[in-house]
């Protein structure tokens, strides 16, 4: 959860100080000084939206390490540092990866990876979660974090982030394009945007951006599971991986799922802005790969 929304935040803040950025410059100005270029416009669009993306994902690993306190083990001080190390060294041989930066941090149940690239990323992992579960369980969740660098995500969720981030400008100038001509439809000698059009796109560049999150968050729950079954490969069985996802889901290894309505966000607007799927359909789909 903690790498989509850092991941969503970072790309948001960047889109918006990009297009101030060419806010002052007079890029919009020039795009729209004899009416809307839409050639232009979507050039410009997919060169703000994809730029966005991409600095976020440079930025993704520092990021990761400033917001959570997350310190990275350079020299493990005792023996359950030196296990952890151990065990995702062992971990990304199997899946043919170069070894990871390895962290701790403060904090509730939770675990993350993140980083640019395949040799240049991070696993983290919180004192809760390292407390709350048996070492065959942190396994488990360690190596589904390993199997979303293999299966490159972050990389995946940024090339579908700049797709998105491209609509989102492009849609958030043409709206506001309309919104300053129907404000200034009387005034038949202004040349050029007014500031009827600068308030609305940047409104509308927010809202926008928001309602796309709802499809990237799409593509991040299908990751999840595909980061199971990884996990699960990793591992040669997906009994740890259920047994770490119910103890997430706050129930012992070994019980029974609940309904999908205990869920909380099973379904609904929830739902479709969370980056995780339920726990019990991540445990259904375990099950039917056995």
């Amino acid at each position: 959860m903690k790498r989509i929304v850092l991941f969503l935040l970072t790309n948001l803040a960047v889109m918006l100080v990009l297009s101030i950025s060419a806010r002052i410059l007079g890029v919009d100005r020039f795009l729209t000084a004899n009416g809307m270029n839409f050639g232009m416009l979507l050039g410009f669009s997919a060169l703000i939206g994809f730029g966005g993306a991409f600095i976020s994902l440079l930025m993704s690993k520092s990021m990761a390490k400033w917001s959570t306190g997350a310190q990275v083990i350079s020299s493990p001080r005792n023996a359950d540092e030196a296990w952890l190390v151990d065990t995702v060294r062992q971990l990304s041989s199997r899946a043919g990866l170069p070894m990871p930066e390895v962290a701790i941090y403060q904090g509730a149940p939770n675990a993350f990876a993140t980083g640019a690239s395949k040799s240049n990323s991070l696993v983290a992992v919180s004192t809760g979660l390292l407390t709350s579960m048996r070492r065959r369980e942190v396994e488990a969740v360690l190596a589904h974090e390993v199997a979303h660098i293999a299966n490159g995500d972050m990389v995946t969720l940024t090339l579908i982030q700049g797709v998105v981030n491209t609509f989102v400008v492009f849609l958030s100038r043409v709206a506001g394009y309309l919104v300053d001509s129907f404000l200034r439809k009387s005034d038949e000698e202004s040349s050029g945007p007014g500031i009827g059009y600068y308030i609305a796109s940047f409104v509308f560049e927010i809202l926008f951006g928001i309602l796309a999150s709802i499809i990237v968050m799409y593509f991040s729950r299908q990751r999840e599971y595909r980061a199971d079954a990884g996990a699960a490969q990793l591992l040669g069985s997906t009994a740890p991986m259920i047994d770490a996802l119910q103890v997430l889901g706050g129930r012992q290894p070994g019980e029974l799922p609940k309904t999908m309505a205990a869920s909380g966000i099973s379904g609904g607007m929830a739902g479709l802005f969370s980056s995780h799927p339920p726990i019990e359909t991540r445990i259904a789909a375990l099950q039917a790969l056995r």
